[in-house]
């Protein structure tokens, strides 16, 4: 993927840009021969799997003659956690279900067998009820 970024006194600016974005916006830039306010972009995947309080960033650093993607984890602020914490609890599988606000994890009222069969939670019963596939109609 072709991608440039703006430079602005020395650092890069705003976001990426597409090559044939870039080539359409400013057709009199030669993208082999970059003006200093332009440098190429590398996308760099995210290489970081945040816990359930922590937030990952992202920033765009130098190297060499190109800008990357940089990533970093960060703890959540106490406004952050209790937004998820609410978010969470706003949004529950089932009434009878709790939710782990150390984990973010909702548990049903009695664990799900572990049999090899798979189940559903049935909330009218509280119980898990053996899933059946339909049968086939021809």
């Amino acid at each position: 993927m072709e991608l440039y970024i703006q430079i602005r006194n020395g650092q890069p600016f705003e976001h990426p840009i597409f090559g044939d974005n870039f080539r359409q916006a400013f057709p009199h830039i030669d993208v082999d021969n970059l003006p200093p306010e332009f440098a190429k972009f590398e996308r760099v995947p995210q290489n970081v799997a945040p816990e359930v309080f922590e937030v990952a960033e992202i920033r765009y650093d130098w190297f060499g003659d190109t800008v990357k993607d940089v990533w970093s984890v960060r703890p959540m602020t106490d406004t952050e956690k209790a937004n998820k914490i609410a978010q969470s609890k706003a949004n529950p599988p089932f009434a009878s279900w709790t939710l782990d606000e150390a984990t973010l994890v909702w548990s049903a009222p009695e664990p799900e067998p572990d049999d090899g069969l798979i189940y559903f939670w049935n909330e009218e019963t509280l119980s898990w009820v053996v899933f059946t596939p339909p049968a086939a109609t021809a």
